[in-house]
């Protein structure tokens, strides 16, 4: 659960929920379908922001692009209503399709009402493109994994090579689903912000953790697996803190420096989407009066939160890393863990700094 060992922040001095989890967030719950078979190796991840009716009681949410190489659903709604009103499904590429049907008769079963006496539903679907190692022309994932998904969701859940995350990369090493969360105080209450990701993308040179050159020392080492960047990152922020949609635009905007804090650049072909959400408000789907009053933090104190971003994001994405595992792809080729990578190169060279970042990862 989370990183293993205390996370090295040098940008926010908030501690790690009881989890290190994005379901550290109160009400916030995280299923995970898995396929790991050499040819089809992906899944479905799906998070469900609150245990209530969603669709009748909507939160606070806001999308933000950063590079939008991508085939997400609902992102258009959101943006401009600034409310979440289901799951929120991530899998691959060509599973998009799937996956929405799947959810959009989830919510139907779940609310009667939805096409005939009130209006139609948005589902939020987010993806990465796992085809380097899921042979993803088979489209492989059915809506009852999109069932199984939603129906597995828990308070715990895996990280690393599962779910949504089993084809993915990350640094050219394997990549997958990670998480972290942070706690804060506020007027003598705790409060809790989580975040996680779907991470597929970056150089393996590039990579750099805790200011330690992983990637150089590597890339020297292991053969690199591209000459582009054509991947993808999928950040989801979960928070009880009371942000309005607006504020939750800035805060998601500040992901962007989380994922670059690893040694990512957010390349021409790449998709790093960030998608955030307050369970702290809810918006009535039939609103009984046309005032409504939503507490709210003040903007001026909105900085430590934008820290608070930066360090749970960057956290999340190391857990990525040191959850994986080596998995055979598709053509019958490793793609290996950081663990392993770093493994593979102390046998062949000792390097102290090396060996105090295992340790300082739990690794």
């Amino acid at each position: 659960m989370g990183l293993n060992v205390p996370f090295l922040d040098p940008v926010s001095t908030t501690k790690p929920g009881p989890k290190n989890l994005i379901t550290d967030v109160p009400g916030v719950t995280v299923g995970n379908v898995t396929y790991k078979d050499g040819t089809h190796n992906t899944g479905v991840t799906v998070i469900k922001p609150t245990q209530d009716n969603i669709f009748r009681e909507k939160i606070p949410a806001a999308a933000h692009v950063i590079n939008g190489f991508g085939k997400s659903t609902g992102l258009v709604q959101i943006k401009e209503l600034g409310t979440l009103e289901t799951p929120i499904v991530l899998t691959n590429t060509f599973a998009v399709g799937t996956a929405e049907t799947a959810l959009v008769k989830a919510m139907m079963a779940q609310n009667p009402e939805i096409g005939v006496t009130t209006g139609t539903v948005n589902p939020v679907i987010m993806e990465c493109n796992d085809g380097d190692i899921n042979a993803i022309r088979d489209i492989f994932i059915t809506e009852n994994d999109i069932n199984q998904a939603l129906q597995a969701t828990g308070s715990t859940f895996e990280e690393g090579t599962v779910g949504a995350g089993v084809g993915m990369s990350c640094y050219d090493l394997k990549g997958g689903i990670g998480s972290a969360s942070r706690t804060i105080d506020i007027d003598r209450k705790t409060f809790t912000m989580g975040a996680l990701v779907l991470s597929n993308y970056g150089f393996l040179r590039d990579l750099n953790i805790y200011n330690e050159p992983v990637g150089t020392k590597l890339a020297a080492f292991k053969e690199a697996k591209k000459d582009k960047e054509n991947g993808s990152i999928i950040t989801i922020l979960a928070t009880d803190i009371p942000f309005n949609s607006r504020q939750l635009t800035r805060i998601s905007k500040r992901a962007s420096v989380g994922i670059t804090r690893t040694g990512a650049f957010i390349g021409n072909g790449s998709g790093e989407i960030v998608l955030a959400f307050s369970t702290a408000n809810r918006i009535s789907h039939g609103p009984q009066t046309e005032l409504t009053t939503q507490a709210a933090i003040s903007d001026d104190k909105i900085d430590r939160y934008f820290r608070m971003t930066v360090s749970v994001v960057e956290e999340a994405v190391l857990s990525v890393l040191t959850h994986a595992t080596t998995i055979t792809d598709r053509k019958g080729q490793p793609r290996q863990s950081l663990r392993d990578a770093i493994n593979a190169y102390l046998d062949e060279q000792p390097d102290a700094d090396l060996e105090r970042l295992k340790t300082q990862l739990g690794i």
